[in-house]
């Protein structure tokens, strides 16, 4: 036991965790601007219908069943002299940069157009995203290989992360004076491309420095499932079926503050101004940052299901006052309660995930990172899909269907209450539901990796022999 510590530390460095960092940074700018201005700009500054909106990412999620599983499977039956995954992160890179731009400069006056642009340019922003997205988050169960070393990693990875959400809510308001004014259209676009250039960085830094796979999965594309075999079993895994549910709650929670927020910083709040609204996000993520070395230690203790769970209640109980807040100090001292909770449920999904991966190579003998995340990936923007839809039937319901900002109401109000802390909550009590099933608990967790770091020693030994 002591050799088998001696060498977990061996694996596991700072300096490693800090480069993998990159790569998770420049995802969660790219997802996260996304998914905090896309439909405030399509819906208040372009004035495209709600129900437009919603239709578009319908489709758009119908192409993401096809699109995630099949790179997922794609990325897990490749071999080449780069290794399985950094391929397809490099191929993402460039076109992701060029299209995080056209997604804010659509034709305008001719819904029409307008609309079909629309649809086009996400359908092609999660083309690339998901290329690049799914193929590092792959790497991370690849890379550091017990409860101890991803806690430790993830430390660095949410700091990060944390980081990235702050350049993705705050840098923003720095170009756009109000984000639901059609008079700042042109702004999005330079927002857009300062956001390219940083992730342009960040993101070839991790390709040059942060990628690691291991010898000792080489083979594995050899004798990887094909597309449909892989499907069926990742949906036979009990513990991936609970995780998704749990996750799809803890992922929809999350993506319905931010892309609610500036409509209702402006009409609950009274806080219009776009840097503000940023800020007042940023105080969140800053608090999350701070909150992330307690969650490290929670985890260690409870194990990651019992952690997972709490997590998802302090989120529901961090989300509660949004119900009755009505100005810039609420605000704020609620977004820095939150911060608490989104520290929890950002510190958890990876390393909940990465012992479904084990979990699942013990009992196929392979690696599957890809196809698992594939998946993942596909559960995770089928909440953008649910918000829209949920955000749709509130603003119809209301009478909000085009934006007007000259007549709210008090039902409009109401409505903005009930998307940021009702319609979250009754998901995230299905999620835990969801992980009180999960059967990897702590002691489970550490059977695990003791079990897939020797058969790990067997396949490098193997593929030294070959």
């Amino acid at each position: 036991m002591a050799e088998e510590r001696k060498s977990s530390e061996s694996e596991y460095s700072l300096k490693k965790a800090v480069l993998y960092s990159f790569g998770g940074f420049t995802d969660v700018v790219f997802l996260q601007f996304f998914t905090f201005l896309i439909f405030t700009f399509y819906y208040s500054v372009i004035q495209l219908n709600v129900v437009l909106i919603t239709i578009a990412f319908v489709i758009w999620s119908i192409w993401n069943a096809i699109n995630d599983p099949l790179l997922g499977a794609l990325s897990d039956r490749t071999s080449t002299k780069w290794g399985r995954r950094k391929p397809f992160i490099f191929a993402a890179i460039f076109p992701l940069l060029i299209v995080n731009v056209l997604l804010w400069t659509p034709p305008r006056g001719d819904v029409t157009a307008t609309f079909i642009y629309f649809l086009v340019i996400i359908i092609l922003w999660e083309l690339f995203y998901t290329m690049f997205s799914l193929n590092q988050t792959s790497l991370f169960p690849e890379m550091f290989r017990d409860l101890d070393q991803r806690a430790k990693a993830n430390t660095s990875v949410q700091f990060f992360q944390v980081i990235s959400l702050l350049v993705a809510f705050i840098l923003p308001g720095i170009f756009i004076p109000q984000y639901n004014d059609p008079q700042y259209f042109s702004e999005f676009r330079i927002a857009a491309i300062v956001i390219s250039i940083i992730c342009g960085t960040t993101g070839l830094l991790f390709i040059k420095f942060g990628i690691r796979e291991r010898v000792e999965f080489s083979k594995d594309p050899e004798s990887a499932p094909s597309f449909l075999t892989a499907l069926k079993y990742t949906f036979r895994n009990k513990s991936f079926r609970l995780y998704i549910i749990g996750n799809f709650a803890l992922w929809y929670a999350f993506g319905m503050l931010p892309t609610v927020w500036p409509l209702y910083g402006d009409f609950v709040l009274g806080v219009p101004d776009a840097f503000v609204q940023s800020l007042m996000l940023g105080g969140a993520f800053i608090a999350a940052m701070i909150f992330m070395f307690p969650w490290r230690i929670i985890v260690n203790k409870l194990g990651a299901k019992s952690a997972y769970i709490l997590a998802l209640i302090v989120f529901i109980a961090t989300l509660s006052p949004f119900m009755f807040i009505s100005n810039f100090l609420g605000g704020l001292i609620t977004m820095i309660i939150w911060g608490f909770g989104l520290a929890g449920v950002l510190f958890v999904r990876d390393i909940t995930i990465a012992a479904i991966i084990d979990e699942d190579e013990l009992n196929t003998g392979i690696r599957r990172e890809a196809g698992y995340y594939g998946i993942n990936g596909f559960i995770i923007k089928l909440t953008n899909v649910v918000i829209y839809i949920t955000i749709a039937l509130v603003f119809i319901g209301v009478e909000w269907a085009i934006f007007d900002p000259t007549t709210i109401t008090d039902a409009n109000i109401f409505g903005l209450r009930s998307l940021m802390f009702i319609f979250p909550t009754i998901f995230l009590v299905l999620g835990i539901i969801a992980m009180l099933f999960f059967p990897i608990d702590k002691e489970k967790y550490d059977k695990l990796t003791e079990d897939a770091r020797k058969l790990h020693s067997e396949k490098k030994e193997k593929v030294a022999r070959n």
